[in-house]
């Protein structure tokens, strides 16, 4: 992976993920070894945690097509090594929340997943991304979900 091609974004756009039962099983240690090895990332680069936690999913029984899109995170590093969080002094001090939800993003049980952050004047402080615990029936409830998730 040290001379890989670069990647523009941690998941390809158009892709989903699936339990993938007929495909090959690979080495769950290695597997569940470079999630853990991304949520320490996530501490500085927000742009992975979504795909990060969307792949921790399949720990249990991994496939080809899961490695192959962990990998695609170690690429979107790669290409975005340069980037990280920056907190400038003399800015005012606000506090802003933000909330926002996809309905039925999940394929397998049709949950939604909340994302939140919260800016410190201009400054991130904190993000949090999580499947939603129940199936939400419309837009609106994921996203009434997602805005108590980041008041909570």
């Amino acid at each position: 992976m040290l001379d890989c091609k670069e990647a523009a974004t941690p998941m390809a756009t158009n892709y989903y993920l699936d339990l993938d039962e007929a495909g090959k099983c690979v080495d769950q240690k290695m597997y569940r070894g470079m999630i853990g090895s991304f949520l320490y990332f996530t501490s500085s680069r927000l742009g992975i945690m979504h795909n990060v936690c969307l792949y921790a999913r399949f720990q249990s029984s991994p496939k080809e097509s899961h490695l192959t899109t962990v990998k695609r995170i170690l690429k979107y590093l790669e290409g975005t090594k340069d980037l990280g969080l920056w907190y400038p002094s003399g800015t005012n001090i606000f506090l802003d929340g933000y909330s926002d939800s996809d309905f039925g993003g999940c394929k397998l049980d049709r949950n939604s997943t909340s994302g939140t952050c919260h800016l410190l004047g201009s400054s991130l402080i904190s993000w949090h991304s999580k499947k939603q615990a129940c199936v939400a029936l419309s837009t609106v409830e994921a996203e009434y979900i997602a805005a108590g998730s980041c008041c909570a």
